[in-house]
């Protein structure tokens, strides 16, 4: 049997095979649903999938960018959730749906909602959990964490409101709500969101 024909390198790019990316992809799948996105390490992920780290830097930049790929996301979550950090306190209720809503009703919206679909009808959904608790909590929780010890909640009670807004819009298709223009639903729904983030809530 002959030896197959060496790929030729390319001026810095790390070497790999031709299945190393998905197979990084399998492996990265695989530890955020068993422990999270904050408990596993770009390094914990190249070692199950027999690589160097700066080869996962290499195919998927930072960790976030690399989750969003394995679960299939075709967006950074961080390009959401960086211009939060400059939004003023008491108009994140309705900065969040004003940036989601027209985001999901575009082309890449399709993909983020088919992705959605997805990770609800099947195994994965210990990676949505993972999604909701530690990338939108951890970059929202601190700022709203009063009384102390509320914030966590605070979020999860929008993030309720939110996914509920993608399963009627999006997934149940419930007329007319599914018709709405966005910024007519962000607007409806701004008052109780911003409600949860900074009102007094019977939280005990």
């Amino acid at each position: 049997m002959t030896a197959e024909p060496r790929e030729a390198k390319r001026p810095g790019r790390p070497r790999g095979t031709s299945d190393t990316r998905e197979r990084i992809l399998v492996n990265a799948r695989e530890l955020f649903a068993r422990n999270g996105i904050d408990k596993t390490s770009i390094r914990s992920i190249a070692a199950a999938a027999g690589v160097d780290s700066a080869l996962v830097h290499h195919y998927f930049g930072t960790k976030e960018q690399l989750f969003a790929a394995a679960i299939n996301i075709p967006i950074d979550p961080m390009t959401i959730l960086v211009p939060l950090r400059d939004t003023p306190l008491d108009e994140l209720g309705h900065v969040l749906p004003s940036i989601l809503l027209p985001l999901w009703d575009s082309e890449m919206g399709t993909g983020l909602i088919a992705t959605m679909r997805s990770l609800l009808a099947g195994s994965d959904i210990s990676l949505v959990r993972s999604f909701l608790q530690e990338v939108i909590t951890a970059e929202i929780a601190p700022r709203v964490d009063n009384p102390p010890g509320s914030g966590r909640l605070r979020v999860q009670f929008v993030a309720s409101q939110l996914v509920g807004v993608v399963m009627a819009r999006y997934i149940i298709g419930l007329e007319p709500f599914a018709s709405l223009p966005p910024e007519q639903i962000a607007k409806t729904i701004a008052p109780t969101l911003q409600r949860y983030l900074t009102a007094d809530l019977p939280l005990s």
